[in-house]
């Protein structure tokens, strides 16, 4: 269920809005997939989510991204190559995301991402990875926007990409955190916030929520990564914008904080991070 009394503005910061109107990855959107997104917005407008950041993962949903972004004034765009789209040719695909990024403006581009490392899949390329992980941070610092890190079963390996980095990215995120207290804590240092979403309600998710417990709200965003990992009252189902005040009621709760407090902090870091006002 949902709160019976949400605060006003939040931010959903990870979502592929593209990825709920169409079911096919990597296909270009119809003029009424795109139409199809009001629906979306005006649900999660009616539940205080004004505002949502829907993140590319290949060449195709980059431009998926944008074109939603430039039709709807709610919505801004990151654009990436996720490392598990990290094909032979990505370095092409890179041209033409560098050629995205220089009209940011226009194609109201708040981020580069979500790009990282993912080694959960037995025909993962590291090195690929690797390579690719590096050129959108190169890329997120030329142009001085956002980075929205993904990593999986890569811990030590995303660290040591980062670290390179250390003291020049002011403005990133790493979205559906799921490492350890060590990595959170390394991260805040190097001044990344923790994104956080509906799999802090997941029963087994206890070391997530003392990390949460123990992190200060200044160092968090709220995200669903709809239509993927649903909070545990509707697990199963797609998931929705809708959900960042489900996800901020548990945060409140769990912190002992009031909701007011928790959406007014990760509303205010993901304004910061993605230089938008809500």
């Amino acid at each position: 269920m949902l709160p019976t009394k949400t605060p006003t503005q939040m931010i959903d910061t990870h979502c592929h809005i593209n990825m709920m109107v169409k079911k096919d990855f990597d296909v270009a959107l119809q003029e009424q997939e795109i139409k199809d997104a009001a629906i979306i917005l005006c649900q999660a407008a009616d539940n205080q989510v004004t505002r949502i950041i829907n993140v590319g993962t290949s060449l195709i949903e980059s431009q998926n991204c944008i074109q939603l972004a430039q039709a709807y004034d709610t919505v801004f765009a990151t654009v990436g190559i996720h490392p598990n789209d990290c094909t032979s040719s990505w370095q092409d695909d890179f041209k033409l995301i560098q050629e995205m990024v220089k009209k940011k403006e226009l194609n109201r581009i708040v981020g580069i991402g979500e790009t990282g490392l993912d080694r959960h899949y037995p025909d993962y390329n590291l090195k690929r990875q690797q390579d690719a992980f590096k050129a959108q941070i190169e890329l997120s610092l030329e142009h001085d926007i956002a980075l929205v890190v993904h990593t999986r079963d890569a811990r030590d390996e995303t660290l040591r990409s980062l670290e390179e980095f250390k003291g020049q990215i002011t403005r990133g995120i790493i979205h559906c955190f799921s490492e350890d207290q060590d990595f959170a804590n390394q991260v805040i240092e190097w001044q990344f916030c923790l994104g956080i979403g509906g799999t802090i309600t997941y029963p087994k998710n206890l070391y997530l929520r003392d990390i949460v417990c123990a992190t200060s709200l200044d160092q968090m965003v709220l995200e669903t990564d709809a239509p993927y990992l649903p909070p545990q009252i509707v697990r199963g189902k797609q998931n929705h914008p809708l959900y960042i005040a489900t996800i901020a009621e548990y945060i409140a709760t769990l912190k002992d904080e009031s909701l007011d407090l928790v959406a007014a902090k990760t509303t205010n870091n993901a304004c910061r991070i993605f230089n938008i006002n809500v």
